[in-house]
């Protein structure tokens, strides 16, 4: 079977069988609760082919975390707008201004003071990743301690990092989505593999994202630690299908999957932390067309 089928599969259970809920942004969902897929690195990386993924986007994202970035700006000057939605709103709402995102991001590139108030998004994924506040008031960099472990202790059962501060929650823009991390080495095969649990997943509009991110992470921290990549595991709690995707996830569950890419990373960075997406690539991307939806806000 493809790997790719699970994915599928999920959102053919979704349409079938989905417990159909109110959510949050009123638009209404088809949920289920407690689902899990594995993909095998070593068979291809497993960017979706049953529509296009904008896999270029989704790494600069999860480069952007793994920098500690908290503020759109920092996004915005890759042409990255998908965390523009939630500042976006939150300046409407407070300001009674009616903007364009267009010219509400233009100014975010261009006014050092307005990027500063409107930008930030709070002690979100990368913040909490990167400088966690202890109680003492110093930070803990909680991917450093991974690599380090990786390096030194690999048979822990203590090597993973978390996003869901309590104490933060509220001062984030959106709590987080993709909220623990956790490594395991295979001493006999010398893989590394990752693990992440998704307290709430979009199937079909971000659900891919994270797969590939997970997959980008994990392969980057092998690179960096000296392993070769196993396998992941995605755990996602609260998976659901907004209504106003269910004619979308029809078309995409007809496709065929197509062969898996093959990510290329430069062999010349030498930190987890140097990584641009001009140094990675995926060999034989050739998916099926794009299929557009509506994020819900």
């Amino acid at each position: 079977m493809h790997p790719e089928q699970q994915y599928l599969d999920l959102l053919a259970h979704l349409v079938e069988h989905g417990d159909e809920r109110v959510d949050r942004t009123g638009v209404g969902t088809r949920a289920t609760f407690g689902h899990q897929m594995r993909f095998d690195l070593a068979e291809g990386f497993p960017l979706f082919t049953t529509k296009r993924v904008y896999w270029k986007t989704a790494f600069k994202e999860m480069l952007w975390m793994l920098a500690g970035g908290d503020n759109i700006r920092q996004l915005l000057e890759q042409n990255v707008k998908i965390w523009t939605d939630w500042p976006l709103k939150q300046f409407r709402e407070t300001t009674g201004t009616e903007i364009t995102q267009e010219a509400f991001e233009q100014r975010i590139l261009e006014d050092d003071a307005f990027a500063d108030q409107w930008g930030q998004l709070g002690p979100v994924y990368g913040k909490q990743w990167r400088e966690w506040p202890a109680a003492d008031g110093s930070t803990i960099d909680q991917v450093q301690r991974v690599l380090d472990d990786l390096k030194n202790n690999p048979t822990s059962r203590r090597i993973l990092w978390d996003g869901w501060n309590v104490a933060e929650l509220d001062n984030m823009a959106l709590p987080p989505c993709h909220k623990h991390y956790q490594f395991y080495v295979n001493q006999q095969h010398g893989t590394l593999s990752g693990a992440m649990v998704q307290r709430s997943a979009d199937a079909f509009l971000g659900l891919a994202w994270n797969i590939a991110n997970l997959a980008l992470v994990t392969h980057l921290i092998a690179r960096q630690t000296g392993y070769q990549p196993g396998e992941i595991v995605w755990f996602g709690m609260d998976v659901h299908l907004y209504m106003n995707h269910i004619d979308q996830a029809r078309t995409q569950i007809a496709r065929t999957p197509k062969p898996m890419p093959t990510l290329q990373i430069d062999p010349s960075v030498t930190s987890l932390f140097d990584y641009r997406i001009e140094h990675l690539s995926l060999v034989n991307y050739e998916p099926h067309d794009a299929i557009a939806g509506a994020v819900a806000v």
